[in-house]
C-alpha cells in the first residue's frame, strides 16, 4: 500500500470531520486567472456544504463568471495530527429565499448555537444583501496523517 493510500479517510471519516465545528477555506478563481482564497464558517444545503455571503462579494462575483471551487477543511497542529478534506466542485449560487434560510440557519446553528426558537430570526438577518453557495462537489480528497503511526516522510 502506497503512501496516499494508508493516509486516506473512509467516507465515515471524511463526514464526521466535514460534520464538526471548522473553518472552510474557498478558492475560486479571479478575473485575473489567480485564485481567491477566503476562510469561512459552513453549514450544509440539501446534504452538500454550503455558505452564505454578501450577493456583491468578490467570491460570488467570481462564481458567477466561473463556477469552478475549490475548498479545504484542515485540522491538526503537529505533523501526526493533520487532518484534512479537500473538495473540488463546482459553487451554485443560491438566491431562492427558502433554500438561503436552510443554509443560513445551518451556520447559524452551527457556530453560533442559538436556541431553535431564535435560530431563524438570526438566520433570516443574516440573509440581508446575501446569497448562499451550495458547493457541489465532484471530486474529494483526504489526509489523516494519524494513521502512519507517528512516521514521518524523508526522516523529518
Amino acid at each position: 500500500m502506497n503512501r496516499r493510500d494508508q493516509i486516506k479517510m473512509s467516507d465515515a471519516e471524511i463526514a464526521e470531520l466535514l460534520d464538526g465545528r471548522h473553518t472552510m477555506n474557498i478558492a475560486t478563481i479571479g478575473k485575473d486567472g489567480r485564485p481567491h482564497l477566503v476562510a469561512m464558517w459552513y453549514g450544509f444545503l440539501e446534504g452538500a456544504p454550503a455558505f452564505e455571503t454578501y450577493a456583491k462579494s468578490q467570491k460570488v462575483l467570481n462564481l458567477r463568471r466561473d463556477p469552478r471551487i475549490t475548498c479545504l477543511v484542515e485540522t491538526g497542529d503537529t505533523y501526526d495530527t493533520l487532518r484534512g478534506v479537500e473538495l473540488i466542485g463546482t459553487g451554485e449560487i443560491v438566491e431562492d429565499e427558502d433554500r438561503l434560510l436552510e443554509a443560513a440557519m445551518s451556520v447559524v446553528d452551527r457556530y453560533h448555537g442559538l436556541p431553535p426558537e431564535h435560530l431563524e430570526m438570526a438566520a433570516r438577518a443574516l440573509m440581508q444583501k446575501r446569497v448562499g453557495v451550495k458547493v457541489n462537489v465532484e471530486k474529494v480528497v483526504s489526509w489523516d496523517h494519524s494513521k502512519l503511526g507517528g512516521e514521518r516522510p524523508g526522516g523529518l
